[in-house]
This record gives structure tokens, sequence and C-alpha cells, in this order.
């Protein structure tokens, strides 16, 4: 069995936090560090979060707190009617986490362990794609030492989706497009797990209500963090949760699940369309253009929506029982 040496660069969130379980409780996962951004919360918020979660789960790994803000300097008031104040669907939680962050900034955290354990570290990025880009800014060398990069971003059209903060963009790609734009651009191994994916694979309530009942504190952790997110979805029709940040992770230990495309891939500064993912299939020509000298990388475009389900709950009931 092949063991993933995980670095896992998130927001939490409350599909980040769903995720940071399924990671932790795959036997095909060793997870050696959390890095924190902004986006689903502010950066004090969603590192406390992934503090707590690292305590209450006993997840042995360092947490390292990255950017406050994108590459731009724009602040933007976070997704609270979506995560709720606290990042977590406003569950109860401790006044006082005794876990401490790493002393380094998460950038720095990303570069450190990828030297250490050269072509052996997978990145999974579901947040904003900030502490990728200065990690490469400040050490574009681990571009060449990564073993393997998968984010959750993106939309591009298959299904019919290109965006959800905006008919053009996906969320964790809108907030910080040019650090996007330039994790793209990089010579690493890269799978974007998008929209075409995630919003194909929906959680109903009776599968969150079975999980609950079958993984004990874990599940009904899940089940408790989920309310909030569910009636969101409920509120424009949708009939269960989204699956977006465990997809990655899904990518990441059972990719023969996912069908994909490739090419190189471009995002969208400014405009309209800010945010904007556009791929140039590398199975079609083109005049010259802004994606040429780019490198090719990954498009989930399809998903065995089932299997997927599965193996979440197959892994989150075994890991809560022990």
């Amino acid at each position: 069995m092949s063991v993933h040496k995980v670095i896992y660069d998130t927001d939490p969130g409350i599909d980040d936090a769903m995720a940071l379980l399924f990671l932790h409780f795959s036997p095909d996962v060793d997870l050696v560090g959390i890095t924190t951004v902004m986006g689903n919360a502010r950066i004090e918020t969603t590192t406390r979060n992934a503090l707590y979660l690292k305590e209450r789960f006993n997840i042995p790994c360092p947490v390292a707190q990255g950017a406050s803000l994108p590459l731009d300097g724009t602040d933007e008031e976070p997704p609270a009617h979506i995560h709720g104040h606290n990042g977590l669907g406003d569950v109860a939680l401790p006044e006082v986490i005794s876990a401490k962050p790493d002393t380094r900034p998460a950038y720095q955290f990303i570069i450190d362990m990828v030297r250490a354990f050269p072509n052996e570290i997978c990145i999974v990025a579901v947040g904003r794609m900030t502490n990728l880009a200065l990690a490469l800014r400040a050490a574009p060398d681990i571009a060449g030492l990564v073993k393997q990069v998968v984010i959750m971003g993106g939309a591009f059209g298959f299904h019919g989706h290109f965006g959800n903060v905006s008919p053009a963009a996906e969320a964790n790609i809108h907030g910080d497009a040019l650090a996007a734009d330039e994790v793209f651009g990089a010579s690493w191994p890269l799978t974007a797990v998008g929209l075409d994916v995630t919003l194909e694979t929906l959680m109903l309530e009776p599968y969150l209500r079975d999980l609950r009942a079958k993984a004990g504190a874990v599940g009904e952790f899940i089940w408790e963090i989920t309310r909030l997110y569910e009636r969101f979805y409920q509120s424009f029709g949708m009939p269960g949760i989204s699956v977006h940040d465990s997809s990655a992770v899904a990518f990441l230990i059972a990719p023969e699940l996912f069908k994909v495309r490739r090419g190189p891939i471009r995002v969208v500064q400014g405009g309209i369309a800010h945010g904007a993912t556009i791929q140039k299939d590398d199975g079609k020509t083109h005049r010259p253009g802004a994606w040429d000298n780019r490198p090719s990388h990954d498009v989930c475009v399809d998903v065995q929506r089932e299997a997927f389900l599965q193996l979440y709950f197959d892994t989150i009931v075994r890991g809560a029982n022990g």
C-alpha cells in the first residue's frame, strides 16, 4: 500500500473539517502538517479551528498559520451565512484550546517540509492558493520537489458548472485569483478538482443521518456542523450538501474514481469574469495566446459519485470506531 505524506492547506470551514477527518482516518495518508489560510473565516478563526480539530480528534501533526489576506491585499468579509461566524456551523466550541501553532508561517512550513522530504510530499489545498503562491515566490525550486498537488478550486464548464460566487468563478480561485494563476503556472504535478465534480456529488440528509448513527462521536460532530451548511444549500433548492473539499482528498487516495482532461490553465484577473478558470485542452490546437509556455495540468471532469460517497462513509466509520 502506498502511503501519501500530506500537507493539508485549508480554511476550516465546514467542508474543510469533513475533509480533514477523511485524511486523518485514511490508512493511505500520513498527515504531516496542516497549514491555514483566510477564506471561510478570518485567519485567526481558521487557525483556531484547525487547532481545535487537531486537539479534539487527536491529530498529531503540526498546524502552521498562513496568509491573512490575498496577494493583492484585498480584504473581504467571510461567508458567515454559509459556515457560521465561528467557521464551523456555529456549533459550541471550547473557549480555551491548549494546542499551539507552529512558529513558522505556513509558506515557510511548506518549503521546509518539501525540502526535508523531496519527492514525497503531497499538498492538498482546499482554500485560497495564497500560501502555495508565497512558497513558490520564496523558493521556486520546491515545484520540482513536490510529489503531487491536488487543489479544490475552479470551474471549467463541465456539467454546466462555471462558478458559485459569480457566474464565472469558484470561491477559492476568486478569493485570490493572482495566487491561483501563479500556482497553475508552476511546473509541479497538479490536479484541479473543481465544481465540475463537486457540485455533481451531494451528501443527502439520509446519508448524513446514517453516518451520524454509525460513526459515533465523529458522526455526531459531522452532523452538527452540517446543519447550517445544509440549510444554506436547501435555500436554493439543492437536496443535500455539495462535497467540495473531500473530493480533493478522494482524488488523492482514489484517482481511478475520476476522469480528467489535461492542458494549461489560466485565471482571469479583474473584470466581470474575475477568477474564471480556463483550460486549453492539450487535444486541441489554437492560435498563439496566453496559455503558451505554461505547464499542462489535469482538471477533473467527471466522478463516480456513489463509489466516492461509499469511500468517504467507510473511511469515517472505520476510523471513528477504531
